[in-house]
């Protein structure tokens, strides 16, 4: 009788911390939604006015190189002389720096500079930045008492937060930060707080008018042994995309660097030959960060040859100095390689472009639940989900060990049950050494 009771007070004692647990995180992780997602909604209502002052006064393309100047100005004024972006969050996350604040006014108003002069740069990747450099502003709180474990988890909130409330997918808000860090683990205690932050932040914006975003539906094919196979090449074509993606975004940003010191000279000469570009291609789709022009790729009314200029002109952008995220760019080139091949190989539009998204994304991120959960929040969880999955799997193994963050740690092999433990794109050194990571 004595063991029963010491045994179930000990029971009862595990609930009271289990439920103390629950409410103080739901407590902070809504007060993170709440500020987080506030500036976020803020950001989004201004980088629609910046996106609608582009389209109405498009002479201010001819601006771009001299916006890039003020961009630089404001980093090195602020003292930041070597901007990680996302990689920095990452590396907070894995205890390893401390995110400054100052990141957050950085990343908002650099963004929107870019966005209002038509830079090529998504507002996903400003997202994650913002949102985790406001989070790291509520970590300076001390009466608030966290522990350096808790302030990681209000930075992963952080991300939540504003990624919800920019992108309007609050699902794969919550996953997205799980999954970042350290790819082949998924980091299962923080989907409460980060379930709890994106909620409030997704509830919050759709106070202020902002909707979810939602692409229509994909069209039922049932299981069809033809469109699976075509479905598997268009996700080999997208792991292979991904990579391309990554080294374009690592070579400009190496090239400008040899090019020359100042990274004035960098952004404005980036800026130049942005302009020039898109005036001999002669059409706008290319500026911005594009999400009309993915609208477009679902209904198959885009260039054939989209796909491959998004990727240069985001990869001339962010290499040249221009702020912004690599996110969206990445659905953009998706869609828009899904809409190429729904052409050539016969498949359904809306499938063989939300298939596309799915593969590009999960490529240049190695998020595959995010990815998954991603593309059916923006296409609906019914139809087409088996063959999203489909797409990921492939392109998840045929992407390799590459990535938009060169801080992820891989820490599983994505070919066998194997600790590997090691950075993204270390696949490449290993290459020139000869040695086989598998």
């Amino acid at each position: 009788m004595e063991n029963f009771i010491t045994e179930f007070k000990r029971i009862v004692t595990e609930i009271r911390v289990n439920i103390f647990n629950l409410l103080r995180w739901c407590i902070f992780a809504t007060l993170v939604g709440l500020f987080v997602g506030g500036i976020s909604v803020a950001f989004s209502a201004l980088d629609i006015r910046a996106n609608n002052l582009l389209k109405t006064h498009p002479e201010m393309l001819y601006g771009l190189p001299f916006a890039g100047l003020i961009i630089v100005f404001l980093y090195r004024f602020a003292g930041v002389y070597k901007a990680k972006g996302t990689n920095l969050v990452i590396s907070t996350i894995q205890a390893k720096t401390e995110l400054p604040v100052v990141m957050a006014p950085l990343i908002f108003v650099s963004t929107l500079i870019t966005h209002a002069f038509g830079g090529s740069v998504g507002r996903e990747g400003a997202a994650l930045q913002l949102g985790s450099a406001a989070a790291a502003g509520l970590n300076k709180i001390k009466w608030l008492k966290l522990s350096e474990e808790e302030k990681r988890m209000i930075i992963m909130c952080g991300m939540s937060a504003a990624f919800s409330a920019i992108f309007g997918t609050p699902i794969a808000a919550v996953f997205f930060p799980m999954e970042v860090a350290s790819i082949g683990i998924i980091q299962y205690s923080a989907m409460f707080p980060c379930y709890v932050s994106s909620v409030t932040a997704s509830w919050l914006a759709h106070l202020c008018g902002f909707s979810k975003a939602q692409l229509g539906s994909v069209i039922d094919v049932g299981l069809d042994i033809e469109i699976t196979w075509k479905v598997a090449v268009l996700a080999i074509f997208c792991g292979l995309l991904s990579i391309a993606f990554c080294l374009m975004l690592k070579g400009f940003g190496s090239g400008f660097a040899k090019l020359h010191k100042s990274r004035y000279v960098q952004v404005f000469l980036g800026g130049i030959i942005f302009v020039v570009i898109n005036l001999l291609i002669g059409t706008r789709d290319f500026l911005g960060a594009g999400m009309p022009v993915i609208e477009r790729a679902v209904d198959g009314e885009v260039l054939w040859y989209s796909f491959f200029m998004k990727m240069f002109l985001t990869a001339l952008c962010i290499g040249s100095g221009f702020k912004g995220g690599e996110v969206l760019p990445s659905l953009y080139i998706g869609a828009t390689f899904g809409n190429f091949f729904a052409l050539v190989a016969g498949l359904p539009t809306s499938l063989a472009v939300a298939c596309g998204m799915a593969g590009l994304f999960v490529g240049v991120t190695n998020c595959p639940i995010a990815s998954l959960l991603i593309i059916s929040e923006l296409f609906g969880f019914k139809e087409g989900n088996i063959y999203f999955l489909l797409a990921i799997a492939i392109s998840y193994i045929m992407s390799g060990y590459f990535g938009l963050y060169s801080e992820q740690n891989i820490i599983y092999s994505k070919f066998r049950t194997k600790y590997i433990n090691r950075k993204v794109g270390a696949y490449e050194e290993e290459l020139e050494k000869g040695r086989n990571i598998t």
